[in-house]
């Protein structure tokens, strides 16, 4: 009767384990199935988005047509300096300031290149540009914004290709953009480099022999911009300028900046029309809230433009314009950097009136001014 009983407690036994090993069994092959479920969801996955013949056709297309972008756009990239024969000697940070080595972009078929103005010099300088690389070209300065470090320069030439120009007001932090230009002299002209748009209206502090100054509403990019990109362009993957590359803070890395494109639109579209640009004139100092940062004496306000002096004698002297005032808007356009007040009366005419929108504590005010002659 012990010998059954203990028999029987072996079999019980046997069999518990017997059981124990197949669900073990089973709980892994089904742990295993379903890795191998996920693994091959996730595969196909992964193939269906980007290894499939289609995407990948995609993708090599997409390359492809920015390289040929960008391609074109070389065409239009162009070599600026003060002497007429540089050869492809490697200049120093030095040299390249006093000389203006730079960059420039063919805007228009019949001879109009924007660039900066430090490096092409002041309206009627002369400067020398290389298009193609075996002819230099005279050109004349023919306008100059030292605030927005912008020129004009025209060339005797007609049937040049030349960029089409992107609208700046649009652009997004994040965006890919690219930087073409000619660092460190002509030898390594029409580098090309990548990145995206890092900040908008960025305000950047210059000292320039002994003097300082402000660059405001600048693209920040971290493509990178060496010494001798001055002048060319930032673009989008589609070929669209939407910046002109102007200064590089060179105390840290990825820090590039440009002029946003939209400000100087008016001003190539009159000297392509017309051949030439009236500039129109508001007779007053202001700043926006970016600049505060730099000033002094803090001037509490959110949006709109800050009214820091009204010239005396000038379009908007004695008109009822008061320093402290915050100027709203512009013929109803909204202002909120100088250069959406800049790139409106570049696009108007001296004698054209224009109407200010202001606001002076909790007064709100409407201002009819004449524009005067810079």
């Amino acid at each position: 009767m012990i010998k059954n009983n203990k028999n029987k407690k072996s079999k019980l036994k046997k069999t518990a384990i017997l059981i124990a090993i197949i669900a073990i069994i089973y709980y892994l092959f089904n742990m295993y199935k379903n890795i191998d479920i996920e693994t091959d969801y996730n595969s196909k996955k992964l193939l269906s988005s980007t290894n499939n013949e289609q995407d990948v056709d995609n993708i090599l297309k997409k390359s492809k047509n920015i390289s040929e972008t960008i391609e074109e756009v070389n065409k239009c990239v162009c070599g600026i300096s003060k002497l007429k024969s540089l050869g492809g000697t490697i200049l120093s940070d030095s040299s390249e300031d006093k000389l203006g080595i730079g960059t420039g972009v063919v805007v228009s078929s019949n001879g109009y290149i924007l660039s900066n103005c430090h490096v092409t010099g002041e309206k009627y300088s002369t400067c020398y540009i290389t298009i193609d690389e075996k002819k230099t070209q005279t050109g004349k300065v023919v306008w100059c914004d030292r605030e927005l470090d912008l020129s004009i320069i025209k060339i005797e030439a007609n049937g040049l290709k030349y960029v089409k120009l992107g609208d700046s007001n649009n652009l997004k932090i994040g965006e890919t953009v690219y930087a073409i230009g000619n660092p460190i002299g002509l030898e390594f002209r029409r580098t090309v480099t990548s990145g995206i748009i890092s900040a908008l209206n960025r305000t950047v502090k210059i000292t320039e022999n002994d003097d300082n100054s402000l660059m405001t509403d600048l693209i920040q990019t971290d493509a990178t911009i060496n010494p001798g990109n001055s002048g060319g362009p930032l673009i989008y993957p589609n070929g669209e300028v939407i910046g002109i590359n102007s200064i590089k803070i060179t105390s840290g890395e990825g820090l590039g900046f440009a002029v946003p494109i939209n400000v100087v639109k008016p001003v190539i579209q009159s000297f392509i029309k017309k051949g030439n640009f009236k500039e129109a004139n508001l007779g007053i100092y202001v700043y926006d809230e970016s600049v505060s940062q730099y000033l002094t004496y803090k001037n509490e306000f959110s949006s709109g433009i800050y009214i820091a002096k009204i010239i005396k004698n000038g379009p908007a002297y004695n008109k009822d314009l008061q320093k402290g005032d915050i100027i709203n808007s512009i013929n109803d356009k909204k202002c909120n950097t100088v250069n959406d007040l800049r790139e409106y009366i570049y696009s108007k005419n001296p004698g054209d009136s224009v109407n200010l929108k202001i606001t002076r504590g909790k007064i709100n005010k409407n201002i009819s001014i004449k524009l005067g002659k810079k």
